[in-house]
């Protein structure tokens, strides 16, 4: 019997490795004799470097760049497979919301200025091909930030630089791309994210991430007439009408900075990880896939992990088992609709949140263990 094990993170306690590690170790107390492949996956959030790293035999690489509130951090991007001419950059590394404590989150202040040092870095190298992962974001800035670090200058009406921050855009008068040197002829960049939001207005990245970020309605509304104020630059200075651009308003905007100044392809995060993965090669002849997140909702409908993962396992005839930090019911019936066997919460009676919390590894293990020695062991 075949096993393929691919979750997504367990935002806040588990890495997707992580998570795979606890799940096998649950498959194999209930099914010793399984045959059991390791998949991490991740959708253009956090954990995509990792994943796309190990999917393709590359490696990480560690940076130190600009941090969303202007600190030095740490981030790695990947360099993939074995000839040097792929890379992967994160913004969740150097401007993801885990990187700012709850107490200072401002999207009118925080900078993508690091994710465009990561892409520097990756360009260094001598890349051919860039992947970006524009999820977990705490920033608001359009991708001002990272378009910064790469030389281009955004400029008040005095002729001014304007500083870091969404708020700042609010000012922004002209482009000056004397400094931004490119090679887009050369190198393909690839936005990966798993939303599809426009720029600006009421699914734009202001009203629907904003205060998932720390932005009140006050603060939103800033923000969203900044980001107009930019999209409309961005389309006098450049020719690039980003406003209503499905997928400009993933990363805090950062979206609109990838089509506008670097050309970027967009494709689901989730796609551009199976692709890498080879997954159906992988998954191809197996009984089951087993696979999770931290919380299954609605928003798992829409182009993340698990929604992708049901797309490309229903070709195949594989039944799909999911676990969950959190289950939301009323998610379960399209869930099922799209080929879901089931999708069980870590959280239960038996389980308080303090205690998956505590000990992630262990109940996902054991809610794995719990639920495959009722199940058959074979899919036909």
């Amino acid at each position: 019997m075949k096993v393929v094990i691919a979750p997504d993170s367990f935002k806040g306690s588990l890495s997707a490795r992580e998570a795979a590690q606890a799940m096998a170790a649950g498959v194999r107390r209930a099914w010793p004799q399984a045959q059991i492949v390791l998949l991490p996956l991740a959708d253009g959030g956090e954990g995509t470097a990792e994943a796309l790293t190990a999917a393709t035999g590359g490696r990480l690489v560690e940076h130190a760049v600009t941090g969303p509130l202007g600190e030095t951090v740490q981030a790695i991007y990947g360099l993939l497979g074995t000839d040097g001419g792929r890379a992967v950059v994160e913004m969740a590394q150097a401007a993801g919301l885990t990187l700012v404590p709850e107490g200072s989150r401002d999207p009118r202040l925080t900078t993508t200025f690091g994710v465009g040092e990561l892409i520097q870095a990756a360009l260094d190298t001598g890349v051919r091909e860039i992947v970006v992962g524009l999820g977990g974001s705490a920033t608001n800035d359009g991708g001002a930030g990272a378009m910064q670090a790469l030389g281009v200058r955004f400029l008040d009406r005095l002729g001014k630089p304007l500083p870091w921050g969404g708020a700042a855009l609010s000012r922004l008068a002209r482009i000056d791309l004397d400094n931004f040197i490119f090679p887009s002829n050369q190198v393909r960049v690839i936005a990966a994210s798993d939303v599809r939001n426009p720029l600006i207005g009421p699914d734009g990245a202001s009203a629907v991430y904003g205060p998932q970020k720390g932005a009140n309605a006050e603060m939103v509304a800033q923000l969203d007439a900044a980001l107009t104020q930019y999209a409309e630059i961005l389309k006098r200075d450049l020719g690039c009408d980003v406003a209503g651009l499905p997928g400009a308003g993933a990363g805090g905007g950062l979206g609109a900075a990838m089509s506008a100044f670097l050309h970027a392809e967009f494709r689901p995060g989730i796609d551009v990880v199976l692709d890498a993965a080879g997954f159906e090669a992988t998954a191809r002849g197996a009984d089951w896939i087993l696979t999770g997140e931290g919380r299954i909702d609605r928003q798992t409908l829409s182009g993340k992990t698990i929604s992708g993962l049901l797309s490309r396992s229903r070709t195949l005839g594989v039944p799909v088992l999911a676990f969950g930090g959190s289950v939301d019911q009323d998610a379960l019936e399209d869930l099922s609709a799209q080929g879901l066997i089931g999708a069980i919460p870590l959280v239960a009676r038996e389980v308080t949140l303090t205690q998956a919390m505590q000990e992630p590894a262990r109940v996902l293990e054991d809610a794995v263990a719990n639920a495959l020695v009722r199940l058959p062991t074979s899919s036909s």
